[in-house]
């Protein structure tokens, strides 16, 4: 049996002298920040960590990447939530996910992210784009639609600013997407753009507009 190494990275920070909680606190200055803003949040009844976007950013290089984290194959969970901020603009979709074998400098990386107020609009085209795959650089959501329509996007049925449970298994060039415990994955990309052999970290994504919110991420690392 594949002997498999576990690194749990809990969003779980302790307040008040009566708590029991012995998890350490991944705090802003565990992770490198990308165009986003990093900090401490209580959401929804969670500890979590709390991205946006200030200003005008350049490219889909919108994260924060965590430090000291080094993977290739293995699963990725975590729990997320993404809405429009108030002031966002009509094209909005609360734009949150998950960047796997992220490079340090964030020049390379692979993405699942999700649109959650596509989850339920009345347009089923709309729906049809809940989820999405992304690669950088080279493969933004415009050139992979525009070229392959409907092969790196799906549905899935979610709503902004609520927790999603989310679930990526890596396996060499490919990689599958689960949402909230379903046994089916709701995207597979079988194709990875940056390749089957790149290695590199985790990071918390979002898009434009977005207010996101990430707790509870955990990595199984099988190589």
């Amino acid at each position: 049996m594949t002997k498999k190494l576990l690194f749990i990275l809990v969003f779980s920070f302790v307040f008040g002298s009566k708590s029991k909680a012995q998890n350490s606190a991944i705090l802003p200055s565990d992770v490198l920040p990308f165009q986003v803003t990093a900090k401490k949040s209580v959401y929804k009844g969670k500890n979590a960590l709390a991205l946006e976007i200030p200003g005008q950013a350049v490219g889909d290089n919108t994260l924060a990447i965590l430090k000291n984290v080094d993977f290739h194959n293995g699963v990725i969970e975590a729990t997320i939530s993404g809405q429009p901020m108030a002031n966002a603009g009509e094209t909005a979709r609360g734009f949150v996910g998950i960047a796997f074998r992220a490079a340090l400098d964030a020049s390379k990386m692979e993405v699942f992210y999700l649109r959650p107020t596509n989850g339920r609009a009345d347009d089923q085209i709309r729906r049809n784009h809940s989820s999405q795959y992304i690669s950088i650089p080279g493969f933004p959501w415009e050139k992979l639609r525009k070229e392959t329509p409907e092969k790196y996007e799906s549905y899935v049925d979610i709503v902004p600013a609520e927790w999603i449970k989310i679930k990526i298994v890596v396996k060499d060039e490919t990689a599958r997407l689960y949402v909230n415990g379903s046994s089916q994955p709701t995207l597979i990309v079988n194709d990875l753009k940056q390749g089957k052999d790149v290695r590199g970290s985790i990071g918390l994504w979002i898009g434009p507009g977005t207010l996101g919110h990430f707790t509870d991420v955990k990595v199984t690392k099988e190589d």
